[in-house]
């Protein structure tokens, strides 16, 4: 038997649109291949060779191909993807969401890429063949080739608490970070605190940039200097927030205070802390930022930053939803305010003597 003919493009064939109207059947003869092929590539199946989906792919994004909305029912699913999916800062992102989507009839699809910033190409062509109405990016952000697959299936995005700059055409949801930062460490030092340690997150989140440049305006704005020494980069994990917190806790020199990126990291510097017998807020003031369940449940209860994240994943849920049914917002961007939460694990410094 032979081989099925694959259809050459021809140089006299009339330029396709690049606004956007161009139609499946001039991308097929543009690629040379059939328009069911082309329709197999749109609705990720996977029987088509990878040369091809790759020529389709190219074509659909040169020439901004967009599904007419409406001409297929996408699936009454909402696409929630994590960067990592282990921790109650996640729970608290699926109840928001799990919120409007029962509301709206809907189910929600939970996938992680692993910690990395993007999802890979695997979960992409999950999503292209699911059809969802709607995808939420949780720390996470899509690559121009990935967004481009999404917008030409008409399948819309939002990124919640972006890792880095989403770009002024991206749905993003997140909090007001820098003023968190701002808030904490103006607490401690009202309290009377003047060596104030840090422990942030990954340089390169922007939230924990954004958490430290607050901290440090804090001490800029009441006459304290900065002191590298006293910033330290953890992963907002339990176990930076211990070693980093030795680190601190064993200056010859150490701070009568930190404020740690996070609550996890917050129960990590209460273990280092325990481990040098030194007994909060007696000893060192703690704050924290999300105030996660677990901060009124530990001991001392956690002073910390309140981050909204139940919120939050209602708000993306909700503007994913309204994208999906053609309405456009007036901003791309909503920062939900952050507030402080006093507890037990601040207190003026101890004056020995």
């Amino acid at each position: 038997m032979s081989a099925p003919s694959v259809q050459q493009p021809r140089d006299d064939q009339p330029e396709i649109p690049t606004d956007g109207t161009a139609t499946l059947a001039e991308i097929a003869r543009a690629a040379g291949v059939s328009a069911p092929t082309v329709s197999k590539v749109l609705n990720g199946r996977g029987d088509v060779a990878p040369a091809t989906r790759s020529r389709v792919e190219e074509l659909l994004r040169a020439h901004g191909y967009q599904r007419r909305r409406g001409s297929v029912q996408p699936a009454p699913l909402l696409d929630l993807v994590f960067h990592e999916l282990e921790s109650s800062w996640a729970m608290e992102v699926i109840r928001g969401v799990e919120n409007v989507a029962r509301q709206e009839g809907l189910s929600v699809v939970l996938s992680e890429s692993a910690g990395r910033l993007s999802p890979g190409q695997t979960w992409v062509d999950g999503v292209l063949a699911r059809r969802p109405t709607g995808v939420i990016l949780v720390l996470s952000g899509l690559d121009p080739a990935q967004r481009a697959q999404l917008t030409s299936r008409d399948i819309p995005f939002v990124v919640l608490d972006p890792a880095g700059d989403p770009g002024e055409d991206v749905p993003a949801i997140g909090a007001t970070n820098w003023q968190g930062g701002l808030a904490a460490t103006r607490h401690l030092l009202e309290l009377g605190h003047r060596r104030i340690g840090v422990i942030g997150g990954p340089a390169g989140i922007m939230c924990s940039r954004a958490r430290i440049d607050g901290y440090r305006a804090a001490l800029e704005t009441a006459g304290v200097a900065y002191d590298p020494a006293l910033v330290k980069a953890g992963d907002f994990h339990h176990e930076a927030g211990y070693t980093k917190g030795l680190e601190l806790l064993r200056m010859p020199d150490r701070p009568t205070a930190v404020f740690t990126g996070n609550d996890l990291q917050a129960l990590g510097l209460y273990e280092a802390a325990r481990e040098l017998g030194l007994r909060i807020p007696r000893d060192l003031s703690v704050v924290g930022f999300d105030d996660l369940p677990l901060a009124r449940w530990i001991s001392p209860p956690l002073t910390t930053v309140r981050q909204p994240l139940t919120e939050m994943a209602e708000a993306a849920a909700q503007l994913v939803l309204d994208l999906s049914r053609g309405h456009q917002p007036s901003t791309l961007r909503v920062d939900l305010a952050t507030r402080l939460v006093e507890r037990a694990s601040s207190a003026a410094p101890r004056q020995d003597g």
